[in-house]
């Protein structure tokens, strides 16, 4: 060794130095050291002895000092220096192959498992990024054990074989190539192992709530939400949020590309009347509160008058609704906005952007996207995000019975509409699910029936008519004429087997439970093996032509409006004549709105709309259409007096990127892809928030606790 290779070793702490004679010290044969280092702190010399054992592999191995690296600052003193001069891992658990045989590595990791095989322990170790296999030969008095834990002895093979799960350590070894019929194919490193020659205990595991390979899928939710800490180092969890970074990480690149510019809105912002419930946030200032925002809207159309022409960002935000397995109290959504453009620019963007964001994943997705208004989605689907990966059309079968004799659907085709609204009108509907029967059982399909009751409010349930190869079987076939029976054979091209699910009410009523039938029929399918949803079938599409405004309640023509999104869509050119003209609520009921929603397999994964730039329009939709009070109009003076400053024409959209990513990885739920979610509840669990707070930290917000 060179003058200057021991000046460097003269710098390894005493404290390193004191552990390393206590590892040499338990191994009672120094010299059949593959690697043995002897220790001298007089004068702080250090000596290190290389002594290869001549009856191991022929392979290259590189010298265990090249591992040990110092500072080269001359102001280190010995006695206050630390381990954090040690270089540490030389690869990761999941990147060694049979190019590296013969190398001697550093790896880092968890204890994933253990076994004693004869006279070796074979233990796999697993960081963020894989798993390899090490073995320890229990004869080789060359194995060092040592422990940096405070006052936890690892000394002994003893110590070795009760090393717990999920302990930390740090091995060197030697890659050495598995036998032929040895390697596991399952493991990216299968092809190897690394034959321990020094393995220190980083940290030790106590009791564990549950075991990652074994009990993670078994235990709770709420346990793994609990310590979260632990189910994070599950190999399925770790995939998720480590592609989670990259998918974000290529959506700011192609944008960045796209001439957009991330800009950050603040999070603090004031209550709007804008639909889901806010989060308040009390401040010392009497009676003054913020809102956390539910999305950036006001601030990102701001940004464009401002001559920030394409803005985007990855946004936090936050509504205090319901919440369900895609849904979160807080949220992420990949926020944009652009000025000067129209609906067709945005689609190509989005478009391109979904393309690069899929391809991290390793999917090649196609495009141009196909475009359905919302009247089509409804007639075909009965909901404005279809799963367009099955069928289970709707079919309108109302002419069929334009002269019936069954009861129930004479005596609502012989009403009039509850108001003048389309929505209102009585319709007959169905959904023809093809040759289940006899796979699904009378009570799988009395199920659906049962379930349709409570699908939607005021449900007026569905009639079955299940075919049979000589008769026909339901509650209507009584009254059901010849005529009848075959008009719906030839329109639903019926065959031995079908069952067909019937809706008869207003239209809103009808659709929307066919929609919901359909979805739930197709869940019953896929579980009888009737259905195959492929959730790496990604079926994108389109959906625009929106109402802008929809009535609270489209029985009743003095229904008050609400925008159907949010009240700066703008409408249709060809409609604004409607806008201007209007004045009852029915007036207003067919102009179409510039939004457009992407759907991916029946899941909205974003929505946004070319907006109103005009402060005369967006006035007349706040008091005159949607009729908000003076106060609630006052809310939104700082927009509305940009406006009138030289807004330009521009438009944008949000994508949940929570959902996004769950689809992308085949997750049932968004909190499979958050690394800190909050329980459907909307607790955390792991920190136990929300939590209460004093009564002197509730005087300073000025406020009281009601009891």
């Amino acid at each position: 060794m060179s003058n200057k290779g021991y000046q460097l070793l003269n710098r390894v702490t005493n404290r390193y130095s004191r552990s390393f004679i206590n590892c040499s010290n338990n191994i009672k044969n120094k010299q059949e050291l593959r690697y043995s280092s002897t220790v001298f702190n007089n004068n702080n010399n250090v000596k290190l002895n290389k002594v290869y054992k001549q009856n191991r592999s022929n392979q290259q191995q590189q010298p265990l000092y090249q591992y040990f690296s110092t500072s080269t600052s001359t102001g280190v003193r010995s006695s206050t220096s630390t381990l954090t001069s040690v270089k540490t891992r030389t690869h990761t658990c999941g990147e060694l192959s049979k190019n590296d045989v013969g190398k001697t590595v550093i790896l880092n990791g968890w204890v994933s498992s253990l076994r004693k095989l004869g006279e070796f322990i074979f233990i796999v170790i697993r960081d963020g990024h894989g798993t390899t296999q090490i073995y320890c030969p229990l004869e080789n008095k060359s194995l060092q054990l040592c422990s940096e834990v405070p006052n936890v002895d690892f000394n002994s093979v003893d110590h070795l074989k009760s090393l717990r799960l999920e302990s930390v350590v740090r091995v060197v070894g030697v890659v050495r190539e598995r036998p032929p019929k040895m390697a596991n194919p399952a493991m990216s490193t299968g092809d190897i192992e690394v034959d321990v020659s020094q393995l220190v205990l980083l940290n030790q595991c106590r009791d564990l709530p549950f075991t990652i390979e074994h009990d993670a899928e078994r235990v709770t939710e709420e346990v793994r939400l609990k310590h979260r800490y632990v189910d994070l180092r599950r190999p399925s969890v770790q995939s998720n949020i480590r592609l989670r970074s990259k998918v974000s990480m290529a959506a700011r690149h192609y944008l960045t590309g796209q001439q957009f510019v991330e800009v950050e809105t603040p999070t603090l912002f004031r209550p709007t009347p804008e639909g889901a419930r806010e989060y308040l946030v009390p401040t010392r200032h009497k009676g003054q509160f913020y809102s956390l925002p539910q999305s950036p809207q006001q601030y990102k159309q701001l940004l464009m008058v401002g001559g920030l022409d394409r803005y985007f960002q990855l946004a936090r935000c936050y509504r205090d609704e319901d919440l369900r397995a895609d849904r979160q109290p807080e949220f992420t959504q990949i926020d944009m906005e652009l000025s000067f453009v129209d609906c067709k620019q945005v689609y190509n963007i989005i478009e391109g952007l979904i393309v690069a964001m899929w391809k991290e994943a390793g999917y090649d997705i196609k495009t141009p996207f196909p475009h359905y208004t919302y009247r089509q989605v409804l007639d075909r689907y009965g909901i404005d995000k279809p799963d367009t990966r099955y069928g289970l059309e709707l079919n309108d079968i109302t002419n069929i019975f334009s002269d019936t004799k069954v009861e129930i659907f004479r005596k609502l085709l012989d009403q009039p509409p509850s108001s003048s609204f389309t929505e209102a009108e009585h319709i007959i509907k169905c959904i023809k699910l093809p040759k289940v029967q006899p796979t699904m059982s009378s009570k799988d399909i009395d199920t659906i029936l049962n379930e349709s009751k409570t699908l939607i409010p005021n449900s007026p349930g569905l009639v079955s008519i299940r075919v049979g190869s000589k008769e026909w079987k339901s509650m209507i076939m009584k009254s059901l004429s010849q005529v009848e029976k075959d008009k719906l054979s030839e329109r639903l091209a019926l065959e031995e087997g079908d069952v067909v699910l019937v809706a008869a009410g207003p239209r809103f009523i009808v659709e929307s439970l066919l929609g919901k039938v359909r979805i739930f029929s197709a869940n019953l399918m896929k579980e009888r093996g009737l259905l195959e949803l492929n959730p790496k079938q990604f079926n994108f599409l389109w959906v625009d032509d929106f109402p802008l405004f929809t009535p609270a309640d489209y029985l009743s023509d003095a229904s008050p409006l609400q925008s159907t999104h949010h009240p700066f869509t703008a409408p249709h050119p060809d409609d604004m004549l409607a806008l201007l003209n209007g004045e009852k609520p029915s007036d207003f009921e067919h102009i179409r709105g510039l939004h457009y929603d992407i759907v991916l397999n029946g899941v909205e994964l974003g929505g946004g709309s070319i907006r109103i730039h005009n402060q005369e329009t967006q006035l007349r939709v706040l008091e005159r259409v949607l009729k908000l009070e003076p106060h609630m109009v006052q809310r939104f003076n700082h927009l509305l007096t940009a406006l009138s400053m030289g807004c330009p024409p521009h438009g944008g959209i949000a994508l949940g990127f929570d959902r996004l990513m769950s689809l992308m990885v085949g997750s049932p739920s968004i909190r499979d892809v958050i690394a800190f979610p909050k329980t459907s509840g909307g607790r955390e669990l792991m920190t136990n928030s929300p939590a209460s707070v004093t009564t002197q930290e509730l005087i300073e917000l000025n406020l009281k606790q009601i009891e």
